[in-house]
């Protein structure tokens, strides 16, 4: 790692992310001694959505048949499991358990089994609420799916890994380099950063939170703009963590992305619960006092937001509430887990999922890759991004990067 060296890349990747190193470790895997150069703007690599997620490697069922997200999760999930037992970074296959507390919720859980098995998951079996028990024994329910795919694991770990692999194999890792100005000059992009500028015939945008950012700094009018929701956890008191054994989930909302507040053991033993979905008055906003007026103003002043705001209020102020109520969280989680105590929770940490929005106020469901002249900007790519990023991958080099190297 280092200062910009020689100054002309084949292939410049903004943003040093999990999915961003990803793009770089398989463009200097495939071969014909490409220049490969990643800038990052913080002084260490995934410390952002890579660094503030739950670890959980996803099965891909929840995910529409035919969408980007299931085909490459599925696909993500088994290259990420393959690469961790080669590098030796510690996962656990420990399976999950999907949980219906109300009849309301079977239609749904029915739905998630369907697009499990049309996605070709394997395994999967809508349970009865004393066959949930035997995989999770404090789970109350009325029914359930046990997904033995899913697994958990150090993302942070894994995108060191991908680090250490591009700089063995000859590519350029530049943290502490922050974007000022992209600027196109006939076959050539200048990136002008804080510690230099280099020169590059491609340009591949994984900014995840300033991705639309670096899209409109390219030139791009990007169709969504990234709306930040910080997602808080709880921890569970180590002496209380037996409640639960693997993971437990609630039927999702399917109004929108977020999976609803859960609990999940880590590859560390530590057992988290959460997060709630709430609104980040700043792109980094990894508490409730970190304010952007910058970020503020771009949420507010768009269309989208208030579109969504109007459609999705009640909820929203759900949302904020559980935030700022230890008891109103204690309540959700106390729906799956009815043992679990409010003291039991102690704080955790949150993290900030880039949210694209469309001015509609469609909240983009699906992975969105868009190609721009001599640039790929990646525009959305929440949950399930680290589970799927070598696939992600392989689907930029395969459909947009190849024909231009």
């Amino acid at each position: 790692m280092g200062m910009l060296g020689s100054r002309v890349h084949d292939v410049v990747v903004v943003g040093g992310g999990i999915v961003g190193l990803a793009v770089a470790m398989r463009l200097v895997q495939a071969g014909g001694r490409r220049r490969v150069a990643v800038l990052e703007k913080e002084a260490a690599f995934g410390t952002h959505q890579t660094g503030h997620n739950s670890g959980v490697i996803h099965s891909g069922i929840y995910y529409r048949p035919g969408s980007l997200k299931a085909r490459l999760c599925i696909d993500g999930a088994n290259r990420l499991m393959e690469l961790c037992r080669e590098q030796g970074v510690p996962f656990q296959q420990c399976g999950k358990v999907v949980v219906a507390c109300e009849p309301s919720e079977i239609p749904f859980l029915e739905e998630l089994h369907r697009r499990g098995t049309v996605n070709g998951i394997e395994g999967l079996h809508i349970l009865s609420p004393a066959e949930v028990r035997r995989f999770e024994p404090h789970v109350s329910c009325i029914q359930g799916i046990h997904v033995p795919t899913t697994g958990i694991v150090d993302f942070q770990r894994v995108a060191r890994t991908y680090a250490r692999i591009i700089e063995a194999s000859g590519g350029t890792l530049l943290p502490g380099h922050r974007v000022a100005a992209i600027h196109g000059n006939g076959d050539i992009i200048q990136v002008r950063t804080n510690r230099g500028t280099l020169q590059t015939p491609c340009l591949v945008n994984c900014a995840g939170l300033h991705a639309d950012r670096i899209a409109r700094l390219a030139g791009l009018e990007p169709p969504c703009r990234i709306v930040p929701f910080r997602g808080e956890y709880y921890e569970i008191r180590q002496e209380r963590a037996g409640l639960v054994q693997t993971l437990i989930y609630p039927v999702p909302d399917p109004r929108f992305p977020f999976l609803g507040v859960h609990f999940t053991r880590m590859v560390d033993g530590k057992v988290e619960a959460g997060p709630n979905a709430v609104l980040a008055w700043d792109r980094e906003g990894y508490t409730r006092s970190t304010i952007s007026l910058r970020d503020s103003l771009e949420s507010l002043s768009y269309p989208g937001f208030w579109r969504l705001a109007a459609r999705y209020w009640r909820p929203g102020i759900d949302e904020i509430r559980r935030s700022y109520s230890k008891s109103l969280f204690h309540k959700a989680l106390q729906k799956l887990v009815p043992a679990v105590q409010r003291d039991d929770l102690l704080p955790g940490g949150a993290g900030v999922r880039a949210q694209a929005l469309k001015r509609d106020g469609t909240l983009l469901d699906d992975f969105l890759v868009v190609r721009s002249g001599p640039s790929v900007h990646v525009l959305n790519a929440p949950s399930p991004a680290a589970t799927s990023s070598l696939a992600i991958a392989d689907h930029i080099l395969r459909e947009h990067l190849l024909e231009m190297l």
